[in-house]
């Protein structure tokens, strides 16, 4: 079973730019596939970006497309989200989350273990 925490949320300006960071322990953090996920007051959480287990293989919602980078440092256990131009309307928890597979996904019923979230606030 492994344990996600992440870090590295914070208040930011509009136009601003903040790097999140998942440290995962007590699994096999190269065999998974990974994502981030995001929920605002109100909403569903929602798709963000994901990773395969190599990180040969990205893919993003297309609202954070050409913004937000996702990457992965194997050898920390570490998944990281760059997050540039930053809006108003991406403010949100975020949550790291380990696909039950190694290519990871956009759907949530695809992750079977999630962090407990880091707050991001982009101001206008």
């Amino acid at each position: 079973q492994v344990q996600l925490v992440e870090s590295g949320g914070g208040l930011v300006q509009a136009g601003g730019s903040l790097r999140l960071s998942c440290v995962a322990s007590g699994g096999t953090f190269s065999s998974y596939g990974m994502g981030w996920f995001r929920q605002a007051p109100g909403k569903e959480r929602e798709f963000v970006a994901t990773i395969s287990w190599n990180g040969g293989v990205t893919s993003y919602a297309d609202s954070v497309k050409g913004r937000f980078t996702i990457s992965r440092d194997n050898a920390k256990n570490t998944v990281y989200l760059m997050m540039n131009s930053l809006k108003p309307e991406d403010t949100a928890v975020y949550y790291c989350a380990a696909d039950r597979y190694p290519v990871g996904s956009s759907r949530l019923d695809r992750y079977h273990n999630w962090g407990q979230g880091t707050q991001v606030t982009v101001s206008s």
